[in-house]
């Protein structure tokens, strides 16, 4: 059963959802290599509008032609964990926008017997 609480660092990265990593979308490879790593957990976020360094908004009416919307990867976990993290993401992450928040976990219980 895996524990967190008290202090700790939330990471978010913010990219587009047509983001690529080998044909494969960059926030999933995220999420991918945050479980290998061990960290506490990893969520995506679509977002439903927004714009970036180059002012394109991108946003999901339904008369917008634009697809490419903006998606946030949250992780959280203890700071030493998550900022040994960081390294991975400056070969990962060519355009798009990584944060860093002091947090505080109130609860985090994981699944009894829960497997990959």
């Amino acid at each position: 059963m895996s524990r967190l609480s008290g202090p700790a660092l939330r990471l978010t990265v913010l990219v587009g959802e047509n983001d690529r990593w080998h044909h494969r979308p960059l926030y999933s490879e995220i999420v991918h290599r945050v479980r290998a790593e061990g960290l506490a957990g990893a969520s995506v976020f679509r977002g439903i509008e927004g714009f970036g360094a180059s002012s394109l908004v991108h946003t999901a009416r339904l008369l917008s032609l634009s697809e490419d919307l903006p998606v946030a990867v949250v992780i959280v976990d203890e700071e030493e964990r998550v900022r040994a993290f960081l390294p991975q993401l400056d070969g990962l992450v060519a355009e798009g926008l990584v944060l860093l928040d002091h947090c505080e976990v109130v609860r985090y219980v994981g699944r009894e017997g829960a497997s990959g």
